[in-house]
């Protein structure tokens, strides 16, 4: 279905406020996490065990967003995604603010992992949407809104945590604010797209899984291994500079602040060189300057170090967002294979925290980062498959 430029525009600039808006919603509550943890008098591994509430969510969330999305269209699935994961947050934070049990948070905790799961496939779900309507790569901007929301949400949080703010009046403003937001902003989104005569009236019964089809789990994993690459770095830079290099714990938060800044800056400039050279050749070279990085920051003094994590930020910038347009290549099937793809690249912020500290345990955090390396090698082995499909007639679809 063919869209007005300015229809596509309008979507565009309202799909980046819902990033945004994601961004935001998850660092104001990562921001507070100092806090809860000392109203509740937590230790480090009852912390873990509740923010564990969080990724339970998510990953019921994800799996089932696409079928949610299938039925009633991108906006909508937004709009439950975020009235699920925004009250969930205030719930967690009211929990905490009442210095209540941490099973007792842990319910709002998982209705904002929930929340979120549904709200993320939705909202790429309509970047891709997008990307048909403008004829360009846009993607990335998507998530480099998503990233700059992190910041933002992040530096605010600091801010009013040095104010002393308590957590239900930040988080519910955060809340308030982000509500109206998302809902003004998926007003200006695409029409659904089970309006549009190419996909209207395909049949959902009986129809082939998205988790049974090898181009969409090989996306999957290309995905992965840049989220792997991407959290690997937000979990661990900082410790490997300070342990494995020996620098100031500022320093240490330099070297984080570069891979983000270097990142972000490959998604907002990433879209021209994609339209230009296309998706696997600009892939392969980026997980080639993955692989790069990487070996910098561990082989190389601090100097080289730092020139490594910007190599590493630039190469894990296009990977998620470039995946999540391959994925959607098919408008018919898009919103399943997108909870597929989404899933599989989640399982890597999942398991990437415990797996690089137990390599660290016994090699060292600076050495552990090297199979951040060594999955980006196996990523180069399969990014032909992010190649856009020809153009073909629908598929009977179903859940994932």
């Amino acid at each position: 279905m063919q869209h007005l430029p300015t229809d596509a525009v309008r979507a565009r600039n309202g799909d980046l406020l819902v990033f945004a808006v994601s961004g935001i919603a998850i660092a104001s509550w990562m921001s507070r996490v100092p806090d809860v943890k000392e109203l509740l008098a937590l230790t480090a591994g009852e912390l873990g065990i509740m923010l564990l509430a969080i990724s339970v969510g998510s990953l019921l969330g994800l799996p089932t967003a696409g079928r949610i999305a299938h039925r009633i269209g991108a906006a909508k699935t937004v709009r439950l995604g975020t009235g699920i994961a925004l009250p969930g947050l205030l719930l967690a934070a009211l929990a905490a603010q009442a210095q209540l049990s941490m099973f007792l948070v842990m319910p709002g905790l998982f209705l904002l992992g929930l929340g979120s799961g549904v709200w993320d496939v939705a909202q790429n779900l309509e970047g891709t949407n997008i990307e048909r309507g403008l004829g360009r790569a846009i993607m990335p901007w998507f998530h480099a809104a998503f990233s700059g929301g992190t910041v933002l949400g992040a530096l605010i949080g600091a801010g009013l945590t040095w104010l002393r703010v308590p957590l239900t009046v930040h988080l519910g403003t955060v809340v308030v604010l982000g509500l109206a937001a998302v809902f003004w902003a998926t007003t200006q989104f695409l029409p659904a797209f089970d309006e549009d005569p190419a996909v209207a009236g395909v049949p959902t019964e009986r129809a082939r899984s998205a988790w049974t089809e090898p181009r969409t789990l090989l996306i999957g994993l290309v995905v992965l291994a840049a989220a792997f690459a991407e959290g690997t770095a937000n979990d661990w830079m900082a410790v490997a500079f300070v342990e494995g290099h020996h620098v100031d714990k500022a320093l240490g938060v330099v070297a984080l602040a570069v891979f983000l800044s270097f990142m972000t800056a490959g998604r907002i400039l990433g879209t021209h060189v994609l339209d230009r050279y296309g998706r696997v050749p600009v892939l392969r070279l980026l997980f080639v300057a993955a692989v790069v990085g990487c070996l910098l920051v561990v082989f190389g003094d601090p100097w080289l170090a730092f020139v490594g994590t910007a190599i590493w930020g630039v190469g894990a910038s296009l990977g998620f967002p470039v995946g999540m347009s391959a994925a959607a290549d098919d408008p018919a099937r898009a919103p399943l294979r997108l909870s597929v793809v989404t899933t599989i690249g989640y399982g890597a912020f999942l398991a990437g925290p415990p797996l690089l500290g137990f390599l660290g345990d016994h090699f060292g955090v600076l050495n552990a980062l090297l199979v951040v390396g060594l999955i980006s090698l196996v990523a180069i082995l399969v990014v032909p498959v992010a190649k856009p499909l020809p153009a073909t007639e629908p598929e009977p679809v179903t859940g994932p």
